[in-house]
C-alpha cells in the first residue's frame, strides 16, 4: 500500500470546466481550483475511512442560513473585495443603502430566519431513498452565522426567533437524522468568520475577505480569534455524534499570513473524532485529504481522493429565480465524476422555512429512479487505466475484473441504435443494468460494437462485463 501511495504523490490536477455546467447568469459562483499536490495521510484510521469514503461516490450538500431568507448570495455580499462582490450586494439591496446599514440589513437577516417547516428526518430518508451516501452540511458560512448552539457567539439559530423551535439546534438534529439513515456526516465550517470583531474589527473598514487590521501589530486580538475558531470547532467535534468530515472552506486563512494553528485543531479534533477526514479546502498538504475542486471536474482521471462539489441550480443557497440543472446533467456527470476516480457532492440550497422546492425533487427523483437500476456502475467501484471514449465512461470493480461502460446520452437526445467503444475488450455475456438482460456485441480490430435493445428506457446506459 505504501508504494502504491508514492506512485499516487505527485500526480497533476489540470482542472477542466465541465462545459454543461457553464449556465448564464451572474449569480453564477467562482470556482476553486485544485493543486497539483497531494500528501496521503499516514494515520491508518483516516487511510481506512477515506477508502469508505470513496465507496460513496455520490454525496448531498446543503448551504442554508440567513442569507436563504431574501434568497441572496451566501455572504460574499458583505465583502467589498471587487466589482463582482458590489454587484451582488446591488442584486441583494437595489436600493443601494450605505455599506454599513447594508451590513445591518444583512446580519439581521437572522431575526428573520425561522424554519417552521424544517424535518429533518424527512430530508434523510429522502436523500437516502434518492441514493446519496454522504452528508456535507454548512454549519458556518463565512458571514459567522452558525446553524448550531454555539457556546461563543450570540449570532446562532439558537438565538434567534427559532430558538424554541422542535430542531432548534439545527445541524444537531441534521447530523442525527442523517447517521441513523447509515449517511457518512460531514460538516462544512468557514474558518474566516465577518461577524467576529477579532476577524473583522468594527472600528475599521472592510475592504477585503481577510482580516481588517494588521495581525501583526494586534497579536493579542488574532490570538483571540484563533481561540474562538478553535472552541468552534471542538464543539462541532465533542457534542454532535459522530462526525466523519471536517469540510474547512476559506482557503485564504492559511499560514503563514493568517495561522490559526491548524495542525493542532486537527489532532485535537481526532482525539474525539478518530479516523476524521480532515479536508482544508485549497491548501495542499497533511490537512487536505481529498481535493475539492467547485462547480469543476478534473480534465484528466485522478488517482487520489478528490470530490468535484457543484450546484444544482445557479447559486449554491437557495434563490427565488434558479436556473436548474437537469437530472441527465446530474447523471452524466456522476458518471464521469466517477470514471475519473471521484465523489461527487451535489448541492441543493432549502428556502428560509426549511423545504426543498418541487423542481429539486422532481430532478433527484429522476437521478434515484436511475442510481435504483444502474447504481452497480457506481457505488464502490474504482477507476480502470481506459476510462473513457467518447460518451462512454468507464469504472471497475474493485478486483479490476468487472467493468462497467456507462454511455452518457446526450441531454435531448434518443438512444442510438448501437454504441461503439475500443478497448475494453469483453469476454463472455454482456448485461445491460437498466433491465438485467443480455445485450448482443461485437468485437473486431479492438473496437466493441453493442447493440441497442428497442424498447428500452431512453436514458444513460450503464452494461456489466467481464474483460479478456
Amino acid at each position: 500500500m505504501k508504494k502504491l501511495y508514492t506512485l499516487l504523490l505527485g500526480i497533476g490536477f489540470a482542472l477542466g470546466i465541465n462545459a454543461q455546467n457553464n449556465l448564464k447568469s451572474d449569480k453564477q459562483t467562482f470556482v476553486h481550483t485544485a493543486s497539483d499536490k497531494y500528501e496521503y495521510p499516514t494515520d491508518p484510521e483516516v487511510l481506512k475511512k477515506l477508502d469508505q469514503w470513496q465507496d460513496l461516490k455520490f454525496g448531498i450538500m446543503f448551504h442554508w442560513g440567513v442569507y436563504s431568507v431574501p434568497g441572496i448570495a451566501e455572504s460574499w455580499a458583505l465583502c467589498s473585495e471587487d466589482r463582482w462582490f458590489t454587484k451582488r450586494r446591488e442584486e441583494a439591496r437595489p436600493d443601494r443603502p450605505s455599506y454599513g446599514d447594508f451590513k445591518k440589513w444583512y446580519w439581521g437577516l437572522s431575526e428573520k430566519f425561522k424554519p417552521s417547516r424544517f424535518e429533518p428526518s424527512e430530508w434523510a430518508s429522502y436523500m437516502k431513498k434518492i441514493g446519496f451516501k454522504y452528508l456535507i452540511f454548512t454549519t458556518k458560512h463565512h458571514d459567522g452565522f452558525c446553524m448550531y448552539d454555539s457556546k461563543y457567539t450570540d449570532y446562532t439559530v439558537t438565538k434567534g426567533p427559532y430558538k424554541n423551535g422542535k430542531y432548534a439546534n439545527v445541524a444537531y438534529h441534521v447530523f442525527d437524522a442523517f447517521r441513523k439513515q447509515d449517511f457518512m456526516i460531514g460538516a462544512y465550517f468557514s474558518k474566516p468568520d465577518w461577524h467576529n470583531e477579532n476577524y473583522w474589527d468594527p472600528f475599521f473598514s472592510t475592504p477585503t475577505r481577510n482580516p481588517n487590521y494588521n495581525i501583526k501589530k494586534y497579536p493579542e486580538k488574532w490570538e483571540k480569534y484563533r481561540q474562538f475558531t478553535a472552541n468552534q470547532i471542538d464543539e462541532l467535534m465533542s457534542d454532535y455524534g459522530r462526525i466523519d468530515i471536517l469540510w474547512l472552506d476559506g482557503g485564504w486563512v492559511r499560514k503563514p499570513e493568517q495561522d490559526i494553528k491548524l495542525d493542532e485543531i486537527v489532532d485535537n479534533a481526532r482525539k474525539k473524532q478518530p479516523g476524521l477526514i480532515a479536508v482544508d479546502r485549497t491548501i495542499p498538504g497533511r490537512n487536505e485529504n481529498y481535493q475539492t475542486p467547485e462547480q469543476a471536474i478534473p480534465a484528466e482521471q485522478q488517482s487520489f481522493p478528490w470530490e468535484s462539489c457543484i450546484t444544482i441550480s445557479n447559486t449554491w443557497g437557495w434563490n427565488p429565480n434558479p436556473i436548474f440543472k437537469s437530472a441527465e446533467w446530474v447523471i452524466n456527470t456522476l458518471a464521469e465524476v466517477v470514471a475519473k476516480g471521484g465523489c461527487l457532492a451535489l448541492n441543493v440550497g432549502p428556502d428560509s422555512e426549511g423545504v426543498i422546492e418541487d423542481e429539486v425533487v422532481k430532478r433527484l427523483d429522476q437521478v434515484g429512479k436511475w442510481l435504483d437500476k444502474n447504481g452497480e456502475a457506481i457505488y464502490a467501484t474504482r477507476i480502470t487505466p481506459h476510462y473513457h471514449d467518447g460518451n462512454v465512461w468507464f469504472t471497475a470493480n474493485k478486483d479490476g475484473k468487472t467493468l462497467y461502460a456507462i454511455y452518457a446520452l446526450p441531454e435531448n437526445e434518443n438512444l442510438p441504435a448501437i454504441i461503439e467503444w475500443t478497448g475494453n475488450i469483453p469476454g463472455g455475456r454482456m448485461t445491460l443494468l437498466q433491465n438485467g438482460k443480455a445485450v448482443k456485441y461485437t468485437c473486431k480490430d479492438g473496437k466493441v460494437t453493442v447493440t441497442v435493445p428497442k424498447g428500452i428506457s431512453n436514458e444513460t446506459l450503464a452494461f456489466r462485463f467481464k474483460v479478456k
